[in-house]
């Protein structure tokens, strides 16, 4: 309810945090340095008088009434015991700035729900954040997030800020910075605000919604009536763990507020931040490829945006396993007719996904994202589940893989991603029903997906008998994919021959028998007419002069020996020599 209400109204709804959300942080609350302090000023007074000790430890407010003049407040005690600003800045950094060690390990940083806070801030959900801690946590989460906001940490401040509905955001530190000696912590700095605090709350309160976090309204008196007095446009809601007191309880009644059930803030404001990034994704248009292929190029170079490069290509995956599902496993008779328009409707689905992959890929310079590229061919394979029914729909479900996979290394060949190839070929796996996982350059065979008499008798040729189906089939429908990228027929062409080439090596010398793999594939570069008088193909050709100008790489450490010799080559020709056809 509170999601769909910020996601439906932005800047509405306004924060108010308090210790809870910094504890764990590793920062003391106020009154925990007050303890602290007071406790330093006992053992540096008398180090030998363990009963002054005890008093300072158990009851400060006793210990300072014995030892020193006036109340016992943050702005006394700094005073007595650190009187210049550059002695009080020394004093308290050890409690709210972190050491080289205590940043590594995670304490006085700021943590997941202060940053996603400050997410909620940048995408504009929330304008106004009011806190009663003196760290500045928030405030170096909102930096880190490129947010600049106006921050108002003490009341003679107000007049000259900037209005609340002008700043981007604004940070109202109800008790003041941790360097300031005006800072209130005690029971009775707490009874009263000044009359700028006042009036500033109930402006808020008035015409913000507000979300309470890591406060409990136990002590702090003054916010506490200032809550109390405000008139309310719009509802309150307070966490369960702060909100668990009697002076909560009675706020929550009295305000007629909602209790939401989360144990911390980290909780809270994590799931509140991927609540609202959910809606947003379904309020936005459908995207067009031209849209998403721009957004993946603008993801790409920026590290802070992987997870947003991730799931826009993911999304896309769940559009081609929407389709896969939908293939009709239950039937019990399936027509040529049928399995043509199976075939054409998983290509439509899967387009939009190749197109991104081939920008990405494309674009993937120094080959960041290749675990992204490789996570994804395994999704596809994954969308293969075994049933009962007709059992062309077996292997059809590896179609989109199929595609993808040519597609990513029509791409890598282009660039001369060696890494890429052979990653993409035996990194992924899938096991069939009692068998061993096999890697996809054996799985994802064109033999294996696409049967040669089946594709034959699709209605889709009209009769014509090709030399090599699976081959001519994925030729005609990726062509036309890469329209845009590679204008050139031919050029698609020679690339697709060195791709079923090198695939083809792949496959002959990673090939374990005893596993029932396949043999090295064909294809329609086997029929390649141009041949030497040595019998080696232009496609063998381009991939030895490929092998000179780059290295041997990955192609070498695939061989026995560890070299490409002639003799490895020879071994290779004599495999696709047995496929030469001539139609």
């Amino acid at each position: 309810m509170l999601a769909m209400a910020m996601h439906a109204q932005p800047g509405v709804y306004a924060l108010l945090l308090g210790s809870g959300i910094s504890t764990s942080a590793g920062i003391p609350t106020g009154w925990g340095v007050v303890k602290s302090l007071v406790s330093k000023l006992a053992a540096a007074e008398d180090p030998d008088d363990a009963q002054s000790h005890a008093l300072a430890a158990s009851d400060p407010e006793a210990w300072w009434s014995a030892h020193a003049d006036g109340e016992l407040g943050y702005s006394s005690l700094l005073a007595e015991a650190a009187p210049s600003a550059s002695t009080r800045q020394g004093l308290l950094r050890e409690y709210f700035v972190a050491t080289d060690r205590e940043r590594e390990e995670g304490n006085k940083v700021p943590g997941p729900a202060h940053t996603a806070v400050a997410e909620l801030a940048k995408r504009g959900t929330v304008r106004v954040i009011l806190t009663t801690n003196f760290d500045r946590l928030i405030e170096q989460a909102l930096d880190a997030e490129g947010v600049q906001a106006q921050v108002i940490s003490r009341a003679d401040a107000v007049k000259g800020m900037t209005p609340l509905t002008h700043a981007a955001v604004t940070v109202i530190k109800l008790h003041g910075d941790y360097t300031e000696l005006d800072t209130r912590n005690t029971l009775d700095e707490l009874t009263t605000y000044p009359k700028e605090w006042t009036e500033l709350l109930r402006q808020v309160f008035t015409e913000f919604g507000l979300v309470i976090s890591g406060w409990s309204g136990e002590w702090d008196k003054a916010l506490v009536a200032a809550l109390e007095s405000a008139p309310r446009r719009y509802p309150l809601y307070w966490d369960s763990r702060s909100s668990n007191g009697p002076g909560a309880r009675q706020l929550l009644t009295a305000l007629h507020g909602h209790r939401m059930p989360a144990e911390t803030a980290e909780q809270l404001f994590s799931d509140l931040a991927g609540s609202i990034d959910a809606l947003d994704r379904l309020a936005e248009p459908q995207l067009t490829t031209a849209m998403a292929i721009a957004r993946l190029k603008r993801y790409l170079p920026n590290p802070v945006l992987r997870i947003d490069l991730h799931d826009l290509v993911m999304s896309k995956v769940d559009d081609v396993a929407t389709a896969v599902r939908s293939l009709p496993f239950r039937s019990n008779v399936l027509t040529v007719d049928d399995l043509d328009g199976h075939f054409t409707e998983l290509l439509a689905a899967t387009t939009p996904l190749l197109r991104l992959l081939i920008a990405g890929v494309y674009h993937d310079d120094e080959g960041a994202h290749t675990r992204l590229w490789v996570d994804i061919l395994q999704r596809l394979l994954d969308l293969r589940q075994t049933f009962t029914g007709p059992t062309a729909l077996l292997p059809l479900q590896h179609y989109p893989a199929l595609l993808a996979l040519q597609s990513m290394n029509i791409v890598a060949v282009e660039r001369s991603r060696d890494g890429l190839f052979t990653e993409l070929l035996t990194a992924p796996r899938w096991a069939d029903i009692g068998r061993d996982p096999s890697p996809a350059f054996d799985v994802l065979h064109m033999g294996q997906v696409l049967d040669d008499g089946t594709v034959l008798v699709l209605p889709r040729w009209n009769g014509h008998r090709w030399s090599y189906p699976p081959s001519h089939m994925l030729r005609n429908d990726l062509e036309a994919v890469f329209a845009d990228h590679l204008p050139s027929g031919e050029q698609f062409r020679r690339l697709m021959d060195d791709v079923e080439y090198r695939t083809g090596f792949v496959q002959h010398f990673l090939r374990v028998p005893d596993l029932g793999m396949w043999h090295a594939n064909s294809g329609e570069f086997v029929g390649d007419r141009n041949q030497r008088r040595d019998g080696s193909l232009p496609a063998e050709t381009r991939f030895r002069e490929h092998i000179e100008r780059h290295g041997k790489g990955v192609w070498g450490t695939m061989t026995a020996t560890g070299i490409l010799t002639d003799s490895e080559f020879d071994s290779y020709r004599a495999v696709l020599k047995q496929y030469v056809r001539f139609g």
